[in-house]
């Protein structure tokens, strides 16, 4: 059923903060421009078979070269707040000195944001990190923890009390595991030890940066995003409820626990112990680092996951899931598997399922058993098979309604207390989808790669009309997934 509805409009408490999300490699382009140095993400989608089509960020969107007209688009859609990345290999040479020029770029889109009466959210790392700390051994080893702080601090000093909130780091999950053990994005590694050592690390920059950023604006809203996973065990069958609790402690409890608890979950201690160099490489004050106090906490949602454990292929499939693709899982062959919580449910562009309730299970949860720090949705948004009728126009209502089912949900988790500070749809415009090229669409604006026209969807007036208004139209229970 279509989200417009005759009933009664839900309305977001006054304060709740509307905007939308990029990241820089997925939008910027000139990636061999004014001083910029190679990224992980320009080899690893050079690298043949790794990226749909062999697309590269080289062009993207060119937001680079057309960053005031897209300054004016959002301004046109509403938003209070945009949330942005900083390219690393923009700002930092090779050789640790400043990139005049690339700190010039976002100082003038720090200015032209405020300009606009647009707040300035800053994502710190969002995956590019430079070639040359990779060839160094990226973040598997220490010392790219502390290039990562030297280049927050060079931030941070440039851009100082203009930014309303810092975000350290964007899904360490992706950028570890997927990145280190499965090699599917950048740097394209297949090594389960190397993961361990890049999350930890990766975690510790995130508290060292939290730090750095105080020390220079003492009342900054700092804080970091997650892709928290919402699971469901296929059954209370103890090899399912087993199966669930591990994928819980990959993908959710090994980076709530230190950030809120101060130390890792032992068992993902005792399951990763047999892996080099693993959490090996965790020294003494590490953890006190890791729980530096946030200001708030972002997660980022798209879709929940059913888990069923592993030897239980055949009912799963009995019941019409999918969850064992049959290749050996990286986390361990121990691990179990992950499919959709519902095979009935529709899937986006992505193949995900689509259940809001996710969403507000996953926000009473983190609200219940970990943090009552305000959380802010930093993404949320669909792929969809989207294209330019013959009048010019793109019709995405499908994008509408998984929106409209989301912030229901966020409305459910208000209602149930929890602190829900904002949502952030993805993205602002369509862009480079990682490993994926340009093969899937997530914006509310159409961009044509060719030519760089954009195009606004009918997800982004009907955004709009949100943000105006602070109300979305009702949904049933039945309609909410």
């Amino acid at each position: 059923m279509s989200p417009a509805t005759n009933a009664t409009p839900r309305s977001f408490p006054e304060g709740f903060l509307w905007g939308t999300a990029t990241a820089s490699y997925q939008i910027e382009g000139a990636a061999f421009e004014d001083g910029r140095i190679p990224s992980i993400w320009d080899t690893f989608s050079r690298t043949p078979g790794k990226v749909l089509n062999g697309d590269t960020g080289d062009i993207a969107c060119d937001h680079y070269h057309r960053v005031d007209a897209d300054l004016d688009l959002l301004a046109e859609l509403g938003v209070e707040a945009y949330r942005f990345s900083i390219a690393w290999p923009r700002v930092i040479t090779a050789d640790g000195a400043v990139n005049d020029k690339g700190v010039a770029f976002y100082k003038n889109l720090v200015a032209g944001l405020k300009a606009r009466n647009i707040k300035p959210v800053v994502t710190l790392y969002h995956w590019d990190l430079p070639q040359h700390l990779e060839d160094n051994g990226g973040w598997v080893v220490r010392s790219t923890v502390d290039a990562f702080e030297a280049y927050v601090k060079v931030v941070v000093d440039a851009l100082g009390a203009d930014v309303y909130q810092w975000i350290t780091l964007n899904e360490p999950w992706c950028a570890t595991w997927l990145g280190y053990a499965i090699g599917v994005h950048a740097p394209g590694l297949t090594d389960l030890g190397k993961a361990v050592a890049a999350h930890h690390h990766m975690m510790l920059g995130h508290g060292r940066a939290v730090n750095a950023i105080k020390a220079v604006v003492p009342d900054a809203q700092v804080g970091i995003t997650l892709n928290l996973a919402a699971l469901r065990p296929m059954s209370d069958n103890e090899e399912d409820m087993a199966a669930y609790r591990r994928f819980d402690g990959n993908q959710n409890r090994i980076y709530l626990d230190p950030l809120f608890k101060g130390s890792y979950p032992q068992d993902m201690l005792d399951h990763y112990a047999p892996q080099s160099p693993g959490f090996s490489v965790i020294q003494d004050g590490d953890l006190e680092v890791i729980a530096a106090p946030c200001d708030f906490l972002g997660i980022n949602f798209y879709s929940p996951g059913m888990i069923g454990g592993k030897g239980r292929e055949d009912v799963a499939r009995s019941m019409g899931y999918n969850i064992f693709p049959g290749e050996p899982n990286p986390f361990g062959d121990d691990m179990g598997g992950i499919g959709p919580s519902n095979p009935r449910h529709k899937t986006t562009a992505m193949g995900w399922e689509i259940d809001a309730r996710g969403l507000n299970e996953l926000l009473t949860r983190v609200s219940n058993e970990y943090t009552k720090l305000p959380i802010v949705i930093t993404e949320n948004g669909m792929a969809c098979h989207d294209y330019v009728n013959q009048l010019g126009q793109v019709h995405d209502a499908d994008r509408i309604e998984y929106i409209n089912q989301h912030l229901s949900a966020c409305l459910d988790a208000l209602d149930a207390g929890v602190n829900l500070a904002g949502y952030f749809v993805w993205s602002f415009m369509d862009n480079y989808e990682w490993a994926l090229g340009y093969g899937r669409r997530f914006g509310v604006t159409w961009v044509d790669f060719d030519t760089q026209r954009r195009i606004p969807k009918d997800s982004f007036y009907w955004y709009q009309n949100v943000i105006r208004t602070n109300e979305v139209p009702y949904l049933t229970p039945d309609q909410q997934h």
